[in-house]
Protein backbone atom coordinates (compact mmCIF):
# COMPACT_ATOMS: atom_id res chain seq x y z
CA UNK A 1 0.00 0.00 0.00
CA UNK A 2 1.46 3.33 -1.30
CA UNK A 3 1.92 5.52 1.77
CA UNK A 4 -0.73 9.20 2.21
CA UNK A 5 2.03 11.54 1.87
CA UNK A 6 -0.36 14.60 2.38
CA UNK A 7 -2.98 13.05 4.77
CA UNK A 8 0.12 12.12 7.08
CA UNK A 9 0.73 15.69 6.34
CA UNK A 10 -2.37 16.98 7.30
CA UNK A 11 -2.45 15.09 10.65
CA UNK A 12 1.33 16.44 11.30
CA UNK A 13 1.01 19.84 10.51
CA UNK A 14 -2.63 20.48 11.61
CA UNK A 15 -2.00 23.90 12.82
CA UNK A 16 -4.91 26.47 12.80
CA UNK A 17 -5.19 28.89 9.86
CA UNK A 18 -3.64 31.79 10.96
CA UNK A 19 -5.73 35.20 10.26
CA UNK A 20 -2.19 36.56 8.32
CA UNK A 21 0.47 34.80 6.73
CA UNK A 22 2.81 38.43 5.91
CA UNK A 23 3.21 41.52 7.38
CA UNK A 24 0.22 42.68 5.17
CA UNK A 25 0.80 46.00 6.38
CA UNK A 26 3.94 46.52 4.84
CA UNK A 27 3.90 47.04 1.24
CA UNK A 28 0.87 46.33 -1.60
CA UNK A 29 2.81 43.21 -2.76
CA UNK A 30 2.99 41.82 1.02
CA UNK A 31 -1.04 42.60 1.17
CA UNK A 32 -1.45 40.69 -1.89
CA UNK A 33 -0.27 37.66 -1.19
CA UNK A 34 -1.55 37.74 2.32
CA UNK A 35 -4.78 37.92 0.61
CA UNK A 36 -4.27 35.39 -1.77
CA UNK A 37 -3.49 33.12 1.40
CA UNK A 38 -6.10 33.71 3.47
CA UNK A 39 -8.59 33.55 0.35
CA UNK A 40 -7.45 29.63 0.28
CA UNK A 41 -7.12 26.68 2.21
CA UNK A 42 -4.95 23.33 2.26
CA UNK A 43 -6.89 21.75 0.06
CA UNK A 44 -7.83 25.06 -2.27
CA UNK A 45 -4.64 26.16 -2.92
CA UNK A 46 -2.68 25.15 -6.24
CA UNK A 47 -0.09 25.92 -8.99
CA UNK A 48 -2.36 29.14 -9.77
CA UNK A 49 -1.47 30.83 -6.85
CA UNK A 50 1.70 29.03 -5.74
CA UNK A 51 3.29 28.39 -9.40
CA UNK A 52 5.49 30.70 -9.71
CA UNK A 53 8.50 31.45 -8.10
CA UNK A 54 8.57 35.31 -9.44
CA UNK A 55 5.21 35.47 -7.79
CA UNK A 56 5.37 33.43 -4.81
CA UNK A 57 3.48 34.68 -1.61
CA UNK A 58 5.11 31.80 0.28
CA UNK A 59 8.57 33.81 0.20
CA UNK A 60 7.04 36.29 2.51
CA UNK A 61 4.80 33.61 4.79
CA UNK A 62 5.47 33.82 8.44
CA UNK A 63 6.92 30.12 9.65
CA UNK A 64 3.50 29.60 10.88
CA UNK A 65 2.05 30.09 7.35
CA UNK A 66 4.16 27.72 5.94
CA UNK A 67 3.48 25.00 8.85
CA UNK A 68 -0.29 25.28 7.38
CA UNK A 69 0.56 25.21 3.78
CA UNK A 70 3.26 22.49 4.49
CA UNK A 71 0.67 19.81 3.43
CA UNK A 72 -0.54 21.70 0.51
CA UNK A 73 3.79 22.15 -0.69
CA UNK A 74 3.66 18.03 -0.24
CA UNK A 75 0.68 17.76 -2.10
CA UNK A 76 1.32 19.66 -5.25
CA UNK A 77 5.39 18.30 -5.28
CA UNK A 78 3.66 14.95 -5.57
CA UNK A 79 0.77 15.82 -8.46
CA UNK A 80 3.58 17.43 -10.71
CA UNK A 81 6.85 15.80 -10.25
CA UNK A 82 5.90 14.11 -13.88
CA UNK A 83 5.98 17.54 -15.18
CA UNK A 84 5.04 20.88 -14.41
CA UNK A 85 7.59 19.93 -11.25
CA UNK A 86 6.35 22.10 -8.47
CA UNK A 87 9.23 20.07 -5.80
CA UNK A 88 11.73 23.14 -7.00
CA UNK A 89 9.65 25.64 -4.89
CA UNK A 90 9.07 23.33 -2.11
CA UNK A 91 12.75 22.73 -1.58
CA UNK A 92 13.58 26.34 -1.76
CA UNK A 93 11.22 26.89 0.67
CA UNK A 94 13.10 24.03 2.75
CA UNK A 95 16.11 25.16 2.41
CA UNK A 96 16.59 28.81 2.08
CA UNK A 97 18.36 30.67 5.31
CA UNK A 98 20.05 27.03 5.52
CA UNK A 99 19.95 26.62 9.32
CA UNK A 100 18.21 29.53 10.17
CA UNK A 101 15.56 28.23 7.56
CA UNK A 102 12.10 29.25 9.75
CA UNK A 103 9.98 26.69 8.88
CA UNK A 104 12.48 23.77 10.24
CA UNK A 105 13.22 26.11 13.57
CA UNK A 106 9.16 26.04 13.88
CA UNK A 107 8.91 22.42 13.38
CA UNK A 108 9.23 19.83 15.80
CA UNK A 109 11.47 16.73 16.03
CA UNK A 110 8.14 14.52 14.41
CA UNK A 111 7.97 17.01 12.15
CA UNK A 112 11.38 17.08 10.98
CA UNK A 113 11.65 13.56 10.98
CA UNK A 114 8.04 13.10 8.26
CA UNK A 115 10.07 15.68 6.07
CA UNK A 116 12.88 14.10 5.86
CA UNK A 117 11.35 11.01 5.51
CA UNK A 118 9.26 12.71 2.94
CA UNK A 119 12.62 13.97 0.97
CA UNK A 120 13.84 10.52 1.49
CA UNK A 121 11.00 9.25 -0.85
CA UNK A 122 10.71 11.94 -3.32
CA UNK A 123 14.89 11.25 -4.21
CA UNK A 124 14.58 7.82 -4.66
CA UNK A 125 11.20 7.42 -6.19
CA UNK A 126 11.44 9.94 -8.98
CA UNK A 127 15.30 9.89 -10.14
CA UNK A 128 15.16 10.48 -13.29
CA UNK A 129 12.48 13.83 -12.79
CA UNK A 130 14.98 15.59 -9.95
CA UNK A 131 18.02 15.37 -12.83
CA UNK A 132 15.16 16.10 -15.75
CA UNK A 133 14.60 19.21 -13.47
CA UNK A 134 18.01 19.87 -12.20
CA UNK A 135 16.76 19.63 -8.56
CA UNK A 136 18.89 16.39 -7.47
CA UNK A 137 21.22 18.40 -5.55
CA UNK A 138 19.00 20.67 -4.11
CA UNK A 139 17.05 17.64 -2.93
CA UNK A 140 20.00 16.19 -1.29
CA UNK A 141 21.27 19.53 0.46
CA UNK A 142 17.31 20.26 2.13
CA UNK A 143 17.36 16.42 2.90
CA UNK A 144 20.78 16.84 4.77
CA UNK A 145 19.56 20.59 6.10
CA UNK A 146 16.08 18.66 7.59
CA UNK A 147 18.07 15.88 8.75
CA UNK A 148 20.64 17.58 10.93
CA UNK A 149 20.41 18.68 14.75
Amino acid sequence: MDRDWTAEAKRLFAVDKPAHFTNFQHCCECAEHDETLRMHTVDSIGLAQLGSPAWDPLCFCSAEGLQYYLPAMIRLSLKTITDESYFDQMLFHLAVGGPDNRLRNSCSVEQKAFVVEFLAHMITTYPKELDRNFTADDALSAYELWGSV
